[in-house]
């Protein structure tokens, strides 16, 4: 739409100043216009864009999304007003922000099987899992540098260990898998490869009874805990050799005349037990306390201490993945059956209702994940087909993307302005340029 070829016959018109905390030449003079009460957002984004170039001729459009009085505007300014009661009669201040949508999508990088699992957690690489068996590091599209074997079932679950303090054996990550085991293993994301190095774990956490879901590390990187099939969360320590000695070694035989690999074994060091279904998702996003989702329709805070949960609540549905973060790291987002994704607030009394439910996926949610610096956005995925990006200012989702052509198992969050997912269709994406604030 051009400014010039809105009809004003005949239009009611509002007195409006545009504001934005955007720095530089995205700033506006602070006077009011007046213009049509009928513009939605794509109105109004030709107006901001059409007097940021009378300031700067070579400015080059850009999408803008608009705040009024904190709420995202998903209407044209007339209903709006409506539905808010705010008066029109005084001068209207709307808060320009840049759209939170993909501007470019690489090619995909394939894997042999459905993939099940991403972490894109470190920005210098995404660790993927897969229903071949295999753990994959990329440091690009299409460039994987490290192949992680040992597993005999799909990897369901795949986690980015945060440096441990005065450690020097590079990365280490953890994978869950179908096998009832969890893998850890190290790598140098440094070292320059021209073909994908395979690699085998230094150490086999087993325990579970069942299949293994779902995992997520302390945020020191000293342990790890799993959710199973078993209906129990389990707490491994990630060194190489247990202080508590419970550690068996396990020799493997040389092949080819490598030299021997040497593998440790160890036992859960605790075990927090109270939900009666699968556990499908945990989180650990302070040194303290640990979120679990449950297919019993229940979401648990549990104690690392003590053992003990101190929150659980029902939502009445299959809760499939979990998240905290948002205001202060506060909120808890959950994907479910029904699907709807739904935000609680715990800090919030004498409720446990959630506080937002987005509505506008067609099946299961399969992952949500919050932004790292933004309390507003997060990201859901879903067995439609579809990637969702989504604002706590408005009920609609602000994007949609479309990269896969099957199932999204996964997805996450990519060094702050990208999200990655994978799929049934065998493929990681990444679409990037997302400017999330």
């Amino acid at each position: 739409m051009d400014i010039d070829e809105i009809n004003e016959d005949n239009l009611r018109r509002i007195q409006v100043r545009f504001t934005t905390k955007l720095k530089g030449e995205f700033k506006l003079p602070l006077s009011s216009i007046a213009i049509p009460a009928n513009l939605t957002r794509f109105g109004l984004s030709t107006i901001v864009n059409n007097l940021l170039k009378a300031e700067n001729e070579d400015w080059e459009n850009e999408a803008f999304d608009f705040l009024i009085d904190g709420e995202l505007v998903r209407m044209s300014l007339e209903e709006f007003l409506l539905a808010k009661g705010i008066s029109a009669e005084k001068i209207l201040e709307i808060e320009y922000i840049t759209a939170v949508a993909p501007r470019k999508k690489e090619e995909p990088s394939m894997h042999d099987d459905w993939v099940s699992a991403v972490d894109g957690s470190d920005s210098r690489f995404i660790l993927t899992g897969c229903y071949d068996g295999l753990g994959r590091v990329w440091k690009a599209p299409g460039k994987c540098t490290h192949i992680l074997e040992g597993h005999t079932s799909p990897v369901t679950s795949v986690c980015v260990m945060k440096p441990q303090v005065g450690s020097r054996v590079g990365e280490i990550v953890s994978t869950a898998s179908k096998d009832r085991t969890l893998r850890l293993w190290k790598f140098d994301s440094e070292e320059s490869i021209d073909q994908p190095k395979r690699i085998q774990a230094f150490k086999i956490l087993r325990g579970h009874s069942a299949a293994l879901q779902s995992i997520a590390a302390q945020p020191s990187g000293d342990l790890v805990c799993s959710g199973s099939w078993d209906c129990r969360i389990n707490l491994w320590q990630t060194n190489e050799s247990d202080t508590e000695g419970s550690v068996v070694s396990v020799k493997k035989r040389k092949k080819e005349g490598a030299n021997e690999e040497c593998q440790s074994e160890g036992e859960a060091v605790s075990t927090l037990v109270g939900h009666t279904q699968c556990v499908s998702s945990v989180v650990w996003p302070s040194a303290e306390s640990i979120f679990s989702a449950s297919w019993d329709h229940t979401i648990r805070k549990w104690d690392v201490e003590t053992g003990k949960d101190s929150l659980n609540m029902s939502c009445g549905k299959v809760i499939n993945c979990l998240d905290v973060g948002g205001e202060s790291s506060a909120l808890i987002a959950a994907g479910t059956s029904d699907p709807v994704l739904r935000i609680w607030d715990p800090r919030k009394p004498g409720t446990l209702a959630p506080i937002f439910q987005f509505s506008s996926h067609s099946s299961w949610i399969s992952a949500c994940k919050w932004h790292e610096n933004s309390w507003f956005h997060l990201v859901s995925s879903s067995y439609d087909g579809k990637i969702m990006l989504w604002d706590l200012r408005t009920a609609w989702p602000l994007s949609v993307i479309s990269s896969h052509k099957d199932k999204v198992l996964s997805a996450d969050w990519w060094r702050g302005d990208s999200v990655i997912s994978g799929g049934a269709d065998s493929k990681l994406c990444i679409s990037s340029g997302i400017s999330a604030q």
